[in-house]
């Protein structure tokens, strides 16, 4: 290590240029990971929310709650500790004083009852004590300037819809979530598909004791139970975004590795004479070796941890419409795994330090 500093030290525009390169490198590779992780999240937190085992749907949606629609005493047919009835549609929703289309938002409502598990924590305001009352994402305040007691109108509908609380994290399909009563939930319902004698809901979402799904039965085979982990996965689009994000940050965290790792050779090349001398003097391929490989542990060391703070840094100074979310997991992983690929890269030098043969260094 002494022998590897020194050299940095007397080389420092040569190694600074290696050091930039791998702090540019892990900044998008952390920066990235920090986008995908939070698009994915943004697809799922109202699910996060419920803390349950499954969800129940129609058993010809094809695992789409979106294309799930049966009667709800159907909640009747399903044995579980915990159960609660969902409805969900999509819809556009703008402030009653608003008219541009700038002002317009893409939200998604559940229809829940209040005496359920999966009512949302309310932060600010209260829950909706009667029709037309729904319960925010705050992100429809921290982004849209929506306030308590707002008035929202709904797109192809005469009604509106008043804000009486904000919850938090609650996205679904990356739309901010409106909670309110199965009896709006209904009317809203009704503008896309008609009126219907009966209630209609989109699913139930079932809750056991110890996390398993065999202690839960369906007596109807109009009804399909699912693993919530399996819903999630199943979410539109959803899956694809995970694969082609961890895809694009898998490949980067080669490329920074095979980056150092050619930097690295290419210099130990530039040096092989030198390193003939040295060993013509008696140190040792595994000295020599070592100081390789701590060379580029403390240039991929600085290079990452200095990208990492960067993310950091703009991870703080983004807008709240970046859906943007770091995870300190997915951020230890991954700064191990540049170092550890970097470290690998960095034998293809030792062996080259091992072939140096110092008669023909010298000579």
């Amino acid at each position: 290590m002494f022998l590897a500093w020194r050299e940095i030290k007397y080389s420092k525009t040569r190694f600074a240029l290696i050091i930039g390169v791998v702090v540019l490198v892990s900044y998008l590779v952390f920066f990235l990971t920090g986008l995908a992780y939070g698009l994915a999240q943004e697809n799922r937190t109202s699910v996060d929310k419920w803390d349950a085992t499954g969800i129940v749907l129609a058993d010809e949606s094809n695992l789409n709650i979106n294309m799930s629609m049966f009667p709800k005493d159907l909640i009747d047919k399903v044995d579980a500790p915990e159960t609660a009835s969902l409805g969900v549609t999509s819809s556009v929703v703008q402030l009653v004083e608003e008219s541009d289309d700038d002002s317009k938002v893409n939200v998604t409502f559940f229809g829940i009852d209040e005496d359920e598990f999966i009512f949302p924590e309310v932060i600010e305001g209260e829950a909706f004590n009667g029709d037309n009352e729904v319960i925010a994402d705050i992100s429809l305040k921290e982004e849209e300037g929506y306030e308590l007691n707002d008035e929202l109108s709904l797109a192809g509908m005469d009604s509106t819809v008043t804000i009486a609380g904000f919850t938090e994290n609650s996205k679904f399909n990356v739309s901010p979530v409106l909670y309110t009563d199965h009896s709006t939930y209904q009317h809203i319902r009704a503008s896309g598909f008609g009126e219907r004698e009966d209630e209609i809901i989109s699913a139930i979402v079932v809750q056991s004791d110890n996390g398993d799904l065999n202690g839960i039965e369906l007596d109807t085979d109009d009804l399909q139970l699912y693993g919530i982990d399996e819903f999630i996965t199943n979410l539109p689009g959803y899956n694809a975004q995970v694969l082609t994000f961890g895809l694009m940050i898998g490949f980067l965290v080669l490329i920074a590795a095979m980056i150092i790792g050619i930097f690295i050779y290419v210099l130990t090349l530039q040096k092989s004479s030198i390193l003939g001398v040295m060993k013509a003097q008696g140190i040792s391929s595994k000295y020599i070796g070592k100081s390789v490989v701590g060379q580029t542990l403390l240039l991929t060391l600085f290079g990452v941890l200095t990208g990492l703070s960067l993310t950091l840094i703009t991870g703080l100074l983004l807008p709240n419409e970046v859906p943007y979310m770091n995870n300190v997991l997915f951020l230890v992983s991954i700064t191990a795994l540049l170092i550890a690929v970097a470290l690998m890269g960095a034998f293809f030098s030792v062996r080259t330090v091992v072939k140096i043969d110092p008669l023909e260094a010298i000579s």
